[in-house]
């Protein structure tokens, strides 16, 4: 009788193991097809968004299996860059997918279906310039929607700093325009109207 019962614990204990096995076994395949949220989501790059690029950005430029073609440039002053069998190719006002369909194009002359990539490695047109007394001077990396508020948060006052004489140097239509600040209007939100977006090379003034 006491052997039975061993044996029907054992026989059960079995089963058991079995049928966890199989469930466990189970989940891992739900998990293995599920997508992961690195997969879903990715940050999006200068190559695949409306980026305009401009003189001074780093480009990397790939054609595929042509390795002597592919460079890493800088845009020049006069917004071309220089590419072996190209010569000098427009590249600031574009996107890089617009630069991407230029070159592919020319390169067509020379290479069966040319396939060219086109990455900003650096976005050096798209900054601005803080001057005065601030902790940090000097040119900063302008960000998207970038206002007057942030570059100061950035740049930070020094205790001689005038945060009611900050002024923004910007030149349009070949006109420099002078904009006054009021930081501490400002942030008490009766002047809204001067916290405006900064645009490339404007020069932020804190006297």
């Amino acid at each position: 009788m006491k052997k039975a019962v061993e044996l029907a614990i054992l026989v059960g204990m079995g089963l058991w193991t079995a049928a966890m096995l199989a469930q466990s076994t189970s989940t891992e395949k739900a998990y293995a097809d599920k997508p992961t949220a690195t997969a879903q989501t990715s940050e999006p790059s200068p190559s695949d968004s409306d980026y305009v690029i401009g003189a001074d950005d780093i480009l990397r430029i790939s054609v595929w299996k042509e390795p002597d073609l592919s460079e890493t440039l800088p845009v020049r002053p006069d917004g071309k860059i220089s590419m072996p069998l190209l010569n000098d190719v427009p590249a600031a006002g574009l996107t890089p997918l617009q630069l991407k369909d230029s070159i592919t194009e020319k390169l067509k002359k020379f290479i069966a279906d040319p396939r060219v990539t086109v990455v900003v490695t650096a976005m050096n047109s798209r900054r601005i310039f803080v001057s005065g007394e601030v902790v940090h001077s000097g040119p900063m990396p302008l960000l998207p929607h970038m206002t007057m508020l942030q570059a100061l948060s950035q740049a930070g006052f020094t205790q001689f700093a005038n945060p009611k004489g900050i002024y923004l140097l910007r030149t349009e239509n070949g006109k420099q325009q002078k904009l006054p600040f009021n930081y501490k209007e400002v942030i008490k939100n009766n002047h809204p109207e001067q916290n405006i977006v900064l645009k490339p090379n404007n020069t932020v003034m804190i006297p």
